[in-house]
């Protein structure tokens, strides 16, 4: 769910994910270890903060933090209707704990490369954004991407906590944007306020939302809610073979025996063997 409201006057925007239901949807597709739930965790708590900003259900943002880290790229899409998906490069990497016992968010993404968005609001010309990560702990190189490509200072927080068990136990995000006009005092005081918040992921399994708007002092708003939900499908794929041409489908079937295509964003192969392929082809010649 994600929830929106001003602060301090109206001067300060007040936005709280939490994302524990979409972090677990994603590892149920992706077979993620920890750090690598971490990772992926985090980039769609604050694309989907992106998201939220579409103006339109179609309209769609995508992200990709190419670092230099063992996790390889993470990439992740949306849309206005806060649809999510996203893969890491290498789901199976795995790093030890920082000497703090925290995972090493920041070894799995590495502190240098770049993080990219693209926004596509159906207006012809999509915008394309492009900063430098900071430290690949994700929540610093979003920031710094709000600052350079926005021109947005904002304080972000974001955290995922894995359970002994295996799964997410709470996963979520802040954000602390001010409004036009607000003076160096408020953004002092978004920094300030951002240093109580290294272990968000705490709050989101123990109190979840509730708790952050509780530490700010105001009701909890209504919220919004999310999906973890790949834009794939079977029907898709048909669409996909037959824009190849029979003579280029039937290419590959003598090649390979089987036209075989894998989505990276929900980790899902379509499969089609030779009589389904020429059947396939057979129905479009009739429609």
């Amino acid at each position: 769910m994600i929830y929106k409201t001003l602060i301090w006057g109206g001067r300060v925007s007040l936005c709280v994910l939490d994302t524990t239901a979409l972090v677990n949807e994603a590892m149920l597709h992706h077979a993620l270890t920890p750090v690598a739930a971490a990772a992926l965790g985090r980039t769609i708590t604050a694309t989907a903060y992106l998201c939220s900003w579409l103006k339109e259900d179609e309209s769609s943002l995508s992200v990709t933090i190419a670092g230099n880290g063992v996790g390889g790229k993470i990439c992740v899409a949306g849309d206005g209707a806060l649809h999510m998906r996203g893969f890491v490069e290498h789901p199976d990497a795995d790093l030890p704990p920082r000497a703090d016992g925290k995972l090493d968010v920041g070894g799995f993404t590495g502190a240098e490369g770049t993080l990219t968005v693209i926004r596509d609001d159906g207006e012809g010309i999509p915008f394309v954004g492009t900063s430098a990560l900071v430290s690949g702990e994700i929540a610093e190189d979003f920031s710094a991407y709000f600052l350079t490509s926005e021109q947005r200072p904002t304080g972000i927080a974001l955290g995922v906590r894995i359970g002994t068990d295996g799964t997410c136990v709470g996963a979520g995000g802040l954000f602390l944007q001010p409004l036009p006009g607000a003076g160096e005092d408020i953004l002092d005081r978004i920094e300030e306020v951002m240093r109580g918040y290294g272990s968000i992921s705490s709050i989101f399994a123990e109190e979840g939302a509730e708790g952050i708007f509780t530490r700010f002092g105001v009701p909890m708003p209504a919220g919004r809610g999310m999906s973890f939900h790949c834009h794939c499908s079977r029907e898709r794929i048909e669409s996909l073979i037959l824009s190849l041409g029979r003579e280029e489908a039937e290419s590959i079937l003598e090649d390979e025996g089987e036209i075989s295509v894998y989505c990276h964003y929900c980790n899902t192969t379509y499969r089609f063997g030779r009589e389904e392929t020429r059947a396939l082809f057979e129905r479009g010649d009739k429609a």
